[in-house]
């Protein structure tokens, strides 16, 4: 499956999604859009607690539409945030990630305009451990 076919649609997905964040406390919202193996597209957004180790990365959240669809594989990730720096996913979601993502697995990060950068799970997470390493 060509992720870029469906770039188009993972940005103004994960765009979408992002305005609906729950971000009272940090003021900063971040959308995140999944392809799966089957071409569907599932998202998540950050939902932030009073009790702040209890919030959710929008990482999570697409996570969780993807398995909760039936999803197996990721085969592109869109994660959209603001700010002067990149809004990569943190190292727990990288961790998260890869478990339905490989090394080769594209990550493009995007602001409301444009994609600001890309990246392989394998740039972001190297040396990483998953599913395999239990086989």
């Amino acid at each position: 499956m060509n992720p870029d076919r469906h770039l188009d649609a993972l940005l103004v997905a994960a765009r979408a999604v992002r305005e609906r964040a729950h971000a009272p406390y940090s003021r900063f919202k971040v959308g995140a859009a999944l392809l799966d193996e089957q071409g569907r597209l599932h998202v998540g957004c950050n939902v932030e607690n009073a009790a702040y180790p209890q919030g959710l990365c929008a990482e999570g959240g697409a996570l969780a539409a993807l398995v909760a669809a039936g999803g197996a594989r990721i085969a592109a990730v869109v994660v959209v945030g603001e700010g002067d720096r990149l809004c990569t996913p943190c190292g727990g979601c990288r961790q998260k990630l890869r478990e339905f993502a490989g090394d080769e697995t594209p990550v493009l990060v995007a602001d409301m305009q444009r994609v600001r950068a890309r990246f392989t799970l394998g740039e972001l997470l190297p040396h990483s451990f998953g599913p395999e390493h239990l086989e």
